[in-house]
């Protein structure tokens, strides 16, 4: 089998990323349904669809904590059936009142917040679930090829929803079916996870229950320089450089005055590079901290040259390298931060993880809009790729230490008590 593929060998991981190809790219078509839907319901669409989003996002930065410790509470493998079915009810409920034309504004916001909660329980669970599935030495390749079937499904989502939103007559009804079949895709994750042989997985000895376990997480982390540099890395590129949404926007309308379709072949040009990155990624068999701040450098640079680039060809041939360097910097941090992390605190580390990489986002991009509007569009990109930059070269001055520290390569932690894993020094475990 080829290296790129190697993790499929596993029928455990086999099941479970066939089901995820088709998940993926009906979470994808739902993401451009709901949009849709929003501003066909809504006067003010743009006011409407900020809050929908930020109204989905929310419960990822005020439960992720917690999401992380019921991931190292329970069964992964059953905690994954139980908020799949919660996001596949919810998609389901607002297909329907789409498709019967009840459907209001309100209806999308609360769904929208529901959803975000069983999406803030999903994501620390499936994150950490990979490492119980193919055991470390396929881990980096698996979760290369997570992140490739989640940008292929990019690619192939959007371009069918809108196809069959205007097959089935466009408006609210359209929209409609699109979502209910978003909902009838988390069947394809059920099924898959129900079908595993539960002997196979590596599962890991669980804590029991105990005051503070979540301050336990903090305290290994804050032991733990080197996850430590990789948190604040992914935490200044999510705040500033992560806004392509609204970056290629600004671009493709205010610096290039383009119109629609070439809006989206931005999302595609990105999209074939981040699949790109995601592919390479896959067929890596070892990782060094020093991939993941390479990474994030070479981001925090191209992101700074699509911001002067001088034409729309330009532009779009620019795009998707920043794609292949994002993607390169998530896949690498995302796979050392579950190697290096001991597996009774994987599940709670993953959650702060997610919850500095995705809720710095929402914390930035109104300050990198507000430099759009006072210097101009190009400097959404320009002044995201900065503070990138010097957030990073200020990461690695504070966190690393010793000679040799980026030639480290990164390996599987074994459980230890948590007191002595912050007293640990960065040889030991990573």
């Amino acid at each position: 089998m080829s290296p790129t593929f190697r993790s499929l060998h596993n029928h455990n991981y086999r099941l479970y990323a066939t089901g995820g190809v088709v998940s993926n790219t009906g979470t994808w078509m739902q993401r451009v349904a709901q949009d849709w839907l929003v501003v066909v319901l809504a006067v003010n669409d743009g006011t409407a669809l900020g809050i929908t989003t930020g109204l989905q996002f929310l419960p990822a930065l005020l439960l992720s904590p917690y999401a992380g410790l019921i991931a190292d509470r329970f069964p992964k493998q059953r905690l994954l059936q139980v908020t799949q079915t919660v996001m596949a009810l919810t998609a389901l409920l607002l297909g329907a009142l789409a498709v019967t034309g009840a459907v209001e504004v309100w209806h999308v916001y609360i769904l929208a917040f529901v959803f975000g909660v069983g999406s803030a329980f999903d994501a620390p669970a499936r994150q950490s679930f990979v490492s119980e599935m193919v055991g470390p030495d396929d881990l980096s390749n698996a979760v290369g090829l997570n992140s490739a079937s989640f940008n292929a499904a990019r690619v192939a989502g959007p371009a069918l929803a809108g196809l069959l939103i205007g097959a089935f007559g466009g408006g609210a009804k359209g929209t409609g079916y699109v979502i209910l079949l978003n909902a009838v895709s988390y069947a394809a994750v059920v099924l898959a996870l129900r079908r595993m042989v539960v002997a196979d997985l590596h599962v890991a000895e669980r804590e029991p229950r105990h005051k503070g376990m979540i301050r336990d997480a903090v305290r290994y982390l804050r032991g733990r320089p080197d996850l430590m540099l990789i948190l604040s890395i992914v935490g200044f590129a999510g705040m500033f450089g992560l806004n392509f949404q609204m970056t290629s926007a600004l671009m493709a309308t205010h610096v290039f005055h383009k119109g629609a379709t070439e809006y989206g072949i931005l999302g595609s040009a990105m999209a074939i590079g981040s699949l790109t990155g995601a592919l390479m990624a896959a067929r890596r068999t070892r990782i060094r901290l020093r991939l993941v701040a390479g990474a994030a450098l070479l981001f925090g640079v191209v992101e700074i040259l699509a911001g002067l680039a001088p034409s729309y060809l330009t532009y779009v041939l620019i795009v998707p390298v920043l794609g292949f360097a994002a993607l390169t910097m998530i896949t690498a941090a995302s796979t050392t931060m579950q190697l290096a992390t001991a597996p009774h605190l994987r599940g709670r580390v993953m959650a702060l993880y997610l919850m500095v990489f995705m809720g710095g986002t929402p914390i930035g991009s109104p300050f990198i809009g507000w430099i759009g509007e006072q210097f101009g569009a190009r400097w959404t990109l320009i002044g995201g790729g900065g503070l990138t930059l010097a957030g990073v070269l200020v990461s690695i001055a504070v966190f690393t230490r010793g000679r040799g520290f980026f030639e480290r390569r990164v390996t599987v932690a074994e459980k230890s008590p948590v007191r002595a894993a912050v007293r640990e020094p960065i040889d030991s475990p990573a």
